[in-house]
């Protein structure tokens, strides 16, 4: 036999239900907000301040699954200081394989460019005036070849966690070409040249050895493109 306290019970929860639905359904991560009071006072909130003015600093990146935002510290680091990962195709590159597994491992989001066309290699001579790969590029922070201390080093520097913080089932973007078809690829300045003398056989020696093609670094694999360090 039911009470009336019973069925006072039942519907009490039945109101309550609705409610648990709803927080059940709540993103994990909600929109981040950063405004000054009149005070001058800086403030950071998951709700909507009262001025209009104000800048929403947790918003989803590429990548990140639909509805979900990175957590507020590594969204902060990859507005400022944004990763690029130079890597190529055409040869076995084992430090591209270590870098690759470290931004991963530590939940860095990334972009990742291949250097395998002639204008992927200028593109990647405008940026450090050498093809040496991978390249990690941290904001405005370089560094060629994979060093562990140093990658880890330069991502500190930017602010980064230093553990993953990326959402659950976050995905990253296929690597894209370092200059892809259509882009405009910087053309380098032409050195100034001074023509020898015709009676001077060192300065002519020298011109010759300038126009020849630069030899195969010692240490490359035997199938590395020309050229290419690792």
């Amino acid at each position: 036999m039911t009470t009336r306290q019973d069925r006072s019970n039942i519907g009490r929860g039945r109101r309550m239900l609705p409610g648990l639905l709803l927080l059940a359904c709540l993103p994990a991560f909600s929109q981040m907000y950063k405004w000054t009071d009149a005070q001058g006072t800086v403030h950071y909130t998951d709700t909507p301040p009262p001025a209009t003015k104000a800048s929403q600093i947790r918003t989803p990146a590429p990548g990140a699954p639909s509805g979900q935002a990175l957590p507020y510290e590594l969204a902060r680091a990859v507005k400022a200081s944004p990763v690029t990962l130079y890597t190529t195709t055409q040869a076995a590159c084992a430090g591209c394989d270590q870098g690759r597994a470290l931004l991963r491992a530590r939940g860095i989001p990334y972009t990742e460019k291949t250097v395998d066309s002639d204008d992927d290699k200028e593109q990647l001579r405008q940026l450090t005036g050498k093809l040496e790969l991978p390249l990690l590029v941290v904001g405005s922070r370089k560094v060629a070849g994979f060093q562990d201390a140093a990658w880890q080093a330069t991502l500190n520097a930017a602010a980064y966690p230093r553990s993953a913080q990326l959402p659950r089932g976050y995905q990253y973007a296929a690597p894209e070409s370092a200059a892809p078809a259509g882009a405009s690829v910087p053309t380098p300045p032409a050195r100034a040249r001074s023509t020898p003398p015709a009676n001077d056989a060192a300065a002519q020696a020298a011109e010759q050895q300038l126009r020849a093609p630069a030899p195969k670094p010692a240490n490359a694999p035997a199938n590395a493109p020309p050229g290419f360090q690792f």
